[in-house]
């Protein structure tokens, strides 16, 4: 603890503190933050601001120093005073992961010789709660069952710890964080280690390319100085690429085990950004892939254009909860729209509705788990290939809800994909290529 603890702090000190929070870290805390987590405090000022760092780096510790900082000088536009309270909070993935951003504010403050008189109270129920005598509160709460617990609420600072780990972010954070932030125009922080190229590395993406208002910064675990650097050492000769990458470095990487590595998709996705014209004397051929709903899958129908070797995703449409004869209704449609080759999902029902749609010739498909494994194989040949693009199609997929085709895509992985259906409506649009390409006469194998 600093000597600075056991004086009055100076106007120009408190006014610099305002301005810049490492500088109260310093003052008020007794605190030297490495350049990492100062230069977080001084930019991470928008309305949105996403830090994603190694393990150890400190964010954990940097989020409580914000949230002690914000709780002290309540920073927001002054029309909002007129509400009096202030109120900050951290929630997390589970109440544990919470309490500890929450414990370690509590700590800091208590250590403080000059933020120890300014804490009112403190109680642990019905959630961890700090109350300051400005009126300021720090909680600590769970985003769990979809954000249940934070409905109803409304917060100025919101810190959202470890939301790569949040099983359903979009939800969470559009539908139910945000709106917790509208009264007072309050500031939202995405905190977290990465976790595979998930909804938050798509959120990091946007504003990175400017897409999305906000601030983004990483974070290398070795840019703490008060971690044992010999330590981190170690693990980086030890460590796989990937693992150095994500669990070091901080940054964004597969996970292991998807069907399409993110390299493939980013490829894609800029493909299918591309302005394209068509060549004099040809024209394109549309494929459509059908995959129809289970109990608790959507059905989805992909349109294709193949146009010389190059082919891109023209339509998407993805519904759940319509009955047979609209489903054929919209596959006619789909057909009238986009003529040309026709993929069913011949699974169960599927064959009637083939034969329903007769007129179209369509190709049925029974998913048997090879047949699976090589529908799978061929999209991811495909992307590997760079031959193929598509758009960021979002649709909406029931209240409050965001289906993305880039996040199912990302998502899917070989041993877990039994709910892409709009993988596998892109992997039947695909595989009368595959047919094409496969030979004539297959060898025969036998043994004498």
């Amino acid at each position: 603890m600093s000597d600075s603890l056991v004086r009055p702090i100076t106007r120009d000190e408190w006014t610099a503190g305002l301005d810049d929070p490492s500088v109260f870290a310093s003052v008020a805390l007794g605190l030297e933050m490495h350049r990492g987590q100062q230069e977080w405090l001084r930019r991470s000022t928008e309305r949105e601001n996403v830090l994603v760092t190694g393990n150890r780096w400190g964010k954990s510790f940097v989020s409580a120093v914000k949230l002690l900082h914000h709780a002290v000088y309540r920073p927001r536009p002054l029309t909002f005073d007129r509400a009096g309270r202030y109120r900050a909070v951290t929630a997390s993935i589970t109440q544990d992961q919470a309490n500890i951003i929450f414990d370690t504010a509590l700590r800091l403050a208590r250590q403080s010789a000059w933020l120890e008189p300014l804490i009112a109270s403190v109680k642990r129920t019905p959630f961890p709660t700090l109350t300051l005598t400005n009126g300021a509160t720090i909680e600590a709460r769970s985003t769990q069952n979809r954000g249940e617990y934070l409905l109803g609420n409304d917060y100025d600072l919101f810190v959202f710890d470890e939301v790569a780990f949040e099983q359903h972010p979009e939800y969470v954070v559009e539908e139910v964080i945000l709106m917790r932030l509208a009264d007072r125009e309050g500031r939202l922080d995405l905190v977290s280690t990465p976790n595979g190229k998930n909804w938050l590395y798509r959120r990091a993406r946007e504003i990175i390319e400017r897409r999305r208002p906000g601030y983004f910064q990483s974070g290398d675990s070795r840019q703490n100085t008060n971690i044992s650097q010999e330590f981190l050492e170690e693990r980086v000769v030890h460590f796989s690429e990937a693992r150095l990458q994500q669990n070091i470095m901080g940054q964004f990487v597969d996970a292991g085990g998807e069907i399409l590595p993110g390299v493939y998709i980013d490829h894609a996705l800029r493909l299918g950004g591309t302005a394209e014209t068509v060549p004099e004397g040809q024209s394109p051929v549309y494929i459509t892939g059908w995959d129809l709903a289970r109990k608790r899958t959507a059905t989805v129908g992909v349109t294709v254009r193949v146009l010389s070797e190059q082919v891109k995703v023209v339509h998407l449409e993805r519904f759940k909860l319509f009955d047979w004869p609209v489903i054929i209704s919209k596959i006619a449609a789909r057909q009238r729209e986009y003529p040309g080759r026709l993929v069913i999902d011949a699974t169960g029902l599927g064959d009637v509705i083939s034969q329903e749609l007769d007129a179209y010739k369509p190709m049925p498909v029974v998913f048997t788990q090879q047949v699976k494994a090589e529908l799978l194989t061929n999209v991811e040949l495909f992307h590997a290939r760079q031959v193929i693009g598509y758009d960021r199609w979002e649709l909406p997929d029931g209240p409050g809800r965001v289906w993305s085709l880039e996040d199912e895509l990302r998502g899917a992985r070989w041993d877990d994909n039994n709910e892409c259906d709009a993988l596998m409506a892109l992997a039947l649009a695909l595989w009368p290529l595959a047919r094409k390409q496969a030979p004539a006469v297959p060898p025969r194998l036998g043994r004498v």
